[in-house]
C-alpha cells in the first residue's frame, strides 16, 4: 500500500479483489454478492477489469490460476479460438525446458504491449465520430494488429526451441540466423508501436 490517503481527483480507487470460494461440488461462491457464480460470470468480471481470487472453501488453497485456465479452455471450446495450435504446442514443449522461466515474463510483456495498442485503437475510434467511423487511413484495424501480434509471438516462441536443443558445437551461422531473427522481431515491434501512436 502507498502512503496516499485518497486518490487524486478523477482517479478511480482500485477495488480489492473479490473472494470466490470453490466448494467440493465445484460450485463457485462470490462472497461479495453472496451468490453462486459460473465460469462465464468470472470471465465477465475479467473483461470488466474486476479482479478476483479463488480459494478452496475447505482447505483455503489458492485455486485462481487453475480457474483462470478453466475459463480459457471453456472459451476456446466455444469456438473463440485465440491460441493457434502451433503456439499451444510450443508452450507445451517449453514445460520443463531450461528456458521455461523466461516465458512468463515474455508473455506478460507481449500482452501488456497488445493491451496498450488496444487502448490506443479504442481512443482513436472514440475520437473519430464517436466510434461510428472506421479507422482513419494509415491506422491498422484491431484484427490486423491482432494478427501481427500473434505472428510475432509465434516467431518469438519458435526461437526458444533452437536455443534449448542446440548442441554445444552449434555452427556459427545458426547463431547469426537467430540474431537476425531477434533483430527482425525488434524492428516489427518498434514498427507496431510507432504505427499505433500515429
Amino acid at each position: 500500500m502507498s502512503g496516499r490517503q485518497s486518490p487524486e481527483p478523477g482517479e478511480q480507487k482500485a477495488l480489492p479483489p473479490i473472494v470466490v470460494k470453490k466448494y467440493a461440488n465445484r460450485r463457485l461462491y462470490n462472497t461479495e454478492t453472496s451468490s453462486y457464480v459460473t465460469l462465464d460470470d468470472l470471465a465477465a468480471m475479467v473483461r470488466d477489469g474486476r479482479d478476483f481470487v479463488v480459494y478452496d472453501a475447505k482447505s483455503g488453497e489458492d485455486l485462481t490460476r487453475s480457474v483462470l485456465t478453466q475459463i480459457i479452455v471453456e472459451q476456446e471450446g466455444k469456438g473463440q479460438n485465440m491460441l493457434p495450435t502451433s503456439v499451444l504446442r510450443q508452450l507445451i514443449g517449453l514445460y520443463g525446458d531450461n528456458l521455461q522461466s523466461l516465458v512468463p515474463r515474455y508473455l506478460e510483456a507481449a500482452m501488456a504491449s497488445f493491451a496498450q495498442q488496444q487502448e490506443q485503437m479504442r481512443d482513436t475510434l472514440t475520437k473519430t465520430m464517436g466510434g461510428f467511423m472506421p479507422f482513419p487511413a494509415g491506422v491498422p484495424n484491431m484484427q490486423e494488429v491482432g494478427k501481427q501480434n500473434i505472428a510475432m509471438m509465434e516467431r518469438a516462441m519458435s526461437l526458444f526451441t533452437p536455443f534449448a536443443r542446440r548442441e554445444e558445437n552449434a555452427p556459427s551461422d545458426e547463431t547469426e540466423a537467430l540474431k537476425k531473427e531477434i533483430e527482425t522481431l525488434r524492428s516489427e515491434l518498434a514498427a507496431l508501436k510507432s504505427r499505433s501512436k500515429g
